[in-house]
């Protein structure tokens, strides 16, 4: 694999069902994105954006091919296997935010690092760090319930970030977002991407990411094509 490549797929297909009711989610797909890109994936519902996003993510195992991220093949190991990878290499932003309502904000966001067993010090003054970034830190001690949509997604992309993984992975991050709220997302990501130099993968429909992030990966029917 070369250095510059944070994340591939080789010949990946991931299958639902069996016999006559098999469905084919992904078809011998090969994709790879570099160190520092921003690339988006555009593609029909049912077209297999999410499930191409968990492989990548190391949410879910491809029955065929190999998932290879920063250099690590990962087609051998278990989910269990992989928790540190994920913790360490990886940032998921899922479309419904995914938080834990009887957390708050800076509660929410600290959980990568607790499950990394950091020292309480370092935990505080990160968490702190990464709220004040996306604009949250005088929301830290509120509840999801007590958060606006983009405020939710913006918890969401601090706790995906907290762990400093080089890739984050955006399942329609703008989608339950007004216009507005959701330019405000796509704005911190690419931050996050020119600034930071984090590979950003997003799978949206909006015709706003389309619009600034130039690298276009499409999939129709579990088959990828690149702009």
């Amino acid at each position: 694999m070369k250095n510059n490549i944070i994340a591939e797929l080789v010949e990946v297909s991931k299958y639902y069902g069996t016999g006559t009711g098999r469905m084919v989610a992904l078809d011998c797909v090969d994709l790879s994105l570099a160190k520092g890109e921003a690339v988006v994936l555009v593609g029909p519902s049912g077209s297999g954006k999410s499930t191409l996003l968990h492989l990548l993510g190391c949410i879910d195992k491809q029955d065929k091919g190999r998932v290879i991220i920063d250099g690590v093949d990962t087609s051998a190991k278990s989910l269990e296997e992989l928790a540190s990878l994920r913790l360490d290499k990886i940032g998921f932003v899922f479309q419904s935010f995914n938080l834990i309502p009887v957390l708050t904000a800076y509660e929410n966001v600290e959980i990568p690092l607790l499950f990394k067993g950091l020292g309480n010090s370092f935990v505080k003054d990160r968490v702190n760090e990464v709220l004040d970034s996306v604009g949250l830190y005088d929301r830290k001690h509120h509840y999801p319930r007590q958060m606006s949509g983009g405020q939710q997604q913006r918890v969401a992309i601090a706790r995906a970030i907290v762990g400093n993984p080089s890739l984050i992975l955006a399942d329609e991050p703008t989608a339950n977002l007004d216009s507005r709220t959701g330019g405000d997302i796509l704005d911190l990501l690419l931050h996050l991407n020119k600034n930071e130099e984090r590979s950003v993968f997003v799978a949206s429909h909006d015709s706003v990411v389309l619009e600034r992030i130039k690298k276009v990966v499409r999939i129709l029917d579990g088959k990828i094509s690149i702009d």
